[in-house]
């Protein structure tokens, strides 16, 4: 017999977490399927160790704990979680929605998208030895930050990732250098004020040219875009933050409309399939502002239009939260 959910949310970033928790609340018979072996999306995938600023109620909390507070919040519910699992085809049987993915086939009778910018594959320079160093010496994300303890850093960006990691390994690392290929950085003005006010050194406008290799990593070149004079830097490890491609296959094959690889969405967070609702950084409309806490705020939105669908003949509105424990 097939066991058909009110709501599955596919995603189980921080947003989706959200969403499955505020789902619980509303005792809506919900499921997540996350197409990786742990929840938490980029934040546990990339940058566990990273803190995050703009959560409100925490002055600056790491991206694995923010996720350990939302797993914790969410064991109130009895949420089902299916990890592992990619949804490779859509289709309908009468009003329910068939969710085909790599391990079975899932039933409900609403879906939100929660897939952030979809499966993630950081951008390379594309030098000689690149390859041959990543993991050891060259780095697109970090895990452990022990590993830079008394080290030589060249960190190569200019957005708010690669200034928060300077700021984040100054205090661990011996040195740290930021390369960056324009005059100015593109993050947050109060991060790049506490950076320049800091003992890191910027070098800009630079570009990496090269890496300085004799069967050991031994730093790297450099390269003034004006100019074009060259200079070598010592380090003992390469962090490239130049962002990431992202693939929101098979996604974009289904009836949406899109803009910029976003799903383009209504007030109430619809899409163009009934039933199906987007929410997070998948989820484009004017004026959107791509935050954790924006997601947060659409999560709840979601749900409530969600349910409507799924329980049509019940009056639902959104209630405060303090009222669903009393």
């Amino acid at each position: 017999m097939k066991e058909i959910y009110d709501i599955t949310i596919i995603g189980a970033g921080p947003v989706g977490l959200y969403a499955a928790i505020y789902a619980g609340m509303r005792k809506a018979k919900t499921k997540v399927i996350e197409s990786l072996s742990e929840v938490g999306g980029q934040l546990t995938t990339l940058y566990p160790e990273k803190y995050i600023y703009d959560v409100p109620g925490f002055p600056k909390v790491q991206a694995r704990e923010l996720i350990d507070h939302l797993v914790e919040q969410g064991k109130s519910f009895d949420t089902t979680f299916c990890l592992n699992e990619k949804v490779e085809n859509l289709s309908k049987e009468g009003e329910i929605f068939c969710l085909k993915t790599n391990k079975e086939t899932h039933y409900t009778k609403t879906v939100i998208l929660a897939v952030g910018k979809g499966a993630f594959t950081p951008r390379k320079i594309g030098l000689e030895n690149e390859e041959v160093f990543h993991q050891k010496n060259v780095h697109y994300h970090i895990k452990d930050m022990s590993q830079f303890h008394e080290k030589n850093v060249v960190i190569a960006g200019g957005g708010d990732s690669a200034l928060d990691w300077a700021l984040m390994l100054k205090d661990i690392a011996k040195s740290i250098s930021v390369v960056h290929r324009r005059e100015k950085f593109r993050a947050h003005e109060a991060t790049v004020e506490r950076v320049e006010n800091s003992e890191i050194k910027l070098l800009t406008p630079f570009t990496i040219s090269s890496l300085v290799t004799n069967e050991q990593f031994d730093g790297v070149e450099i390269m003034h875009t004006k100019t074009k004079e060259k200079e070598k830097i010592e380090c003992d490890h390469l962090l490239i933050h130049y962002g990431f491609t992202s693939d929101i296959s098979p996604i974009d094959e289904w009836d949406f409309t899109f803009e910029r690889q976003k799903i383009k969405v209504a007030e109430d967070l619809s899409t163009d399939i009934k039933g199906i609702f987007a929410i997070g950084d998948i989820a484009s409309y004017k004026g959107k502002i791509e935050q954790i806490t924006i997601g947060f705020g659409e999560a709840p939105r979601a749900v409530c239009s969600a349910l409507s669908i799924a329980r049509p003949d019940e009056k639902l509105r959104p209630v405060q939260s303090s009222s669903l424990f009393e």
